[in-house]
């Protein structure tokens, strides 16, 4: 059964809501400059994420394991956005929980750097 048609199909519509809801987003906090850059940037992330993770995935399929470069830029990006979220989410936890929330993005990120280069 040849997914190719489908994966494509759940891309735009993924792709689509991700614009609506950014621009929702960024319509909600227009006054706030630093709430609309952070849009932007996590939204610049993620599209050059899904484009980095499009270059991998065919090279990791036919054996050659992806570029040391594209997996760069593949940990690089997840470890952008874990510490972007977790800049955001860390100052609404109670003392404590706050140092945890870092923690768990540490450990992805380290996690994510062991599976694309140690593994």
């Amino acid at each position: 059964m040849d997914r190719q048609p489908y994966s494509a199909a759940l891309t735009k519509i993924a792709s689509a809501v991700l614009a609506c809801s950014s621009a929702l987003a960024v319509y909600d906090s227009w006054g706030d400059a630093g709430a609309v850059a952070f849009v932007l940037a996590a939204d610049t992330a993620l599209a050059l994420l899904f484009l980095s993770l499009r270059r991998l995935e065919p090279a990791r399929a036919a054996g050659r394991g992806g570029g040391r470069r594209t997996k760069a830029a593949v940990w690089a990006l997840t470890t952008l956005l874990t510490a972007m979220f977790a800049s955001r989410v860390a100052p609404l936890m109670p003392t404590g929980v706050d140092a945890v929330v870092w923690i768990m993005a540490v450990a992805t990120a380290a996690g994510g750097f062991w599976a694309l280069f140690l593994n």
